[in-house]
């Protein structure tokens, strides 16, 4: 599925991680979409200033704790939310890996999707958000996931 001939926008990966789960969904995901055409950009848990103000974002999390954000994109939704700053000009995609033993499964994504559409943001598609009770490797239901997604692109 190469898209010949067209000039493929650059697609920024966010992950939030704290074992390591999310950061290898996104690198995997980042594989997949260079196989069709487009560049990619992974940030492990960047700050707002580290990020374009528009564009593509796809953000992939997993759940730490009671529903929370992993420590290393705290700081990234804190920015954005006492920031408020406009991102009317980036649309994303959203991808959650959690447990469904807690009643607070992939709450982190949830979170920062609702965040990032407070501030302007659109979400292309809807959010995937995988069980790891259900698959032991998260990368199979993000791969054939962003496979559909990047034909929305």
């Amino acid at each position: 599925m190469k898209f010949v001939g067209i000039t493929m926008a650059t697609i920024t990966l966010i992950s939030g991680s704290t074992m390591g789960s999310a950061e290898y969904v996104a690198e995997h995901m980042a594989e997949i979409l260079e196989d069709v055409g487009f560049s990619t950009e992974i940030l492990h848990g960047p700050s707002l200033n580290e990020l374009p103000q528009e564009g593509i974002w796809l953000v992939v999390t997993s759940t730490h704790g009671a529903g929370e954000l992993p420590e290393n994109i705290q700081p990234l939704a804190e920015e954005i939310a006492e920031q408020k700053p406009d991102l009317s000009k980036v649309t994303f995609g959203a991808v959650g890996l959690g447990s469904s033993e807690y009643d607070t499964f992939c709450g982190a994504i949830r979170s920062l999707d609702q965040l990032l559409i407070e501030n302007g943001a659109k979400r292309l598609g809807d959010r995937l958000e995988i069980d790891i009770q259900q698959h032991e490797i998260p990368e199979d239901p993000a791969e054939e996931w962003v496979k559909i997604w990047a034909t929305s692109l």
